[in-house]
């Protein structure tokens, strides 16, 4: 990225910055037009920052970040920038949310899916391993909804979770 873009990309977030925890304007408001405006700002961001955790660029991540954009912002489908960054097999970009910025590995989507699981869903085996040292499934089983284990064994791919769980468990014990 160019001196120039990085300086537009930085007054972008600099100005916006403010729009990052915007809430819904409800429609009483007298202010509804400048909340559309502000959310469609919003809406932007968000967007630019999944496509960057989407297609592995760094660059905007890290600027985003680094401008205090949300790690755990989710889009208009629940997804949250490491659950897409996991699903595409972005593995420098999960390594950034989750080690730099503390990303929540257990969020879970509107339909109950976790990072690891969009891993496992798409073969990205080696973005799961890094993953799964945490184990989110204890909530889970709380709440209702389905295990990683679960999950793995409805889309095929119990045998390699097995395999990721065994490899995280030998190296812990080293």
């Amino acid at each position: 990225m160019g001196g120039m873009q990085r300086i537009i990309l930085a007054s972008i977030l600099t100005f916006s910055s403010a729009f990052a925890h915007v809430a819904i304007a409800k429609d009483i408001s007298p202010a509804k037009s400048a909340a559309s405006a502000q959310m469609t700002s919003q809406q932007e961001l968000i967007a630019l920052f999944f496509a960057a955790a989407k297609t592995g660029n760094d660059e905007v991540i890290n600027e985003f970040l680094k401008h205090g954009f949300p790690v755990d912002v989710r889009n208009v489908d629940g997804y949250t920038p490491l659950m897409m960054a996991a699903y595409y097999g972005q593995q420098s970009i999960v390594s950034t949310l989750l080690l730099k910025h503390g990303a929540d590995r257990c969020a879970r989507d509107k339909k109950g899916n976790t990072a690891l699981m969009g891993a496992l869903f798409k073969m990205e085996f080696a973005v799961a391993k890094q993953l799964r040292s945490v184990d989110c499934d204890a909530n889970a089983k709380k709440t209702g909804q389905k295990t990683t284990a679960e999950f793995a064994k409805v889309i095929g791919q119990e045998k390699q979770l097995q395999k990721i769980i065994q490899e995280a468990e030998k190296s812990k014990s080293k």
